[in-house]
């Protein structure tokens, strides 16, 4: 029987703690783990769901950021 080799298409999960750490948020403004534990159930950020455990593709995440989780300028 062959194993499945990782393919380059396939990016690796993590966890809320390397989501935080993953240099996708600026260094010292980091989100709380509460923070983020509210955004992914308010369904902000995108998540994974295997069992009862969440991961994160920290791509995915950064991306979505960037283009759909704004906020609104104060005026």
């Amino acid at each position: 029987m062959e194993t499945p080799s990782f393919t380059p298409s396939q990016r690796p999960l993590t966890n809320i703690i390397g989501l935080r750490l993953s240099g996708i948020f600026p260094e010292g403004k980091e989100p709380s783990i509460r923070t983020l534990r509210d955004w992914t159930k308010l369904r902000r950020i995108p998540h994974h769901r295997v069992g009862h455990f969440v991961y994160y593709d920290p791509a995915e995440v950064s991306d979505h950021i960037r283009t759909k989780l704004k906020v609104p300028a104060r005026g």
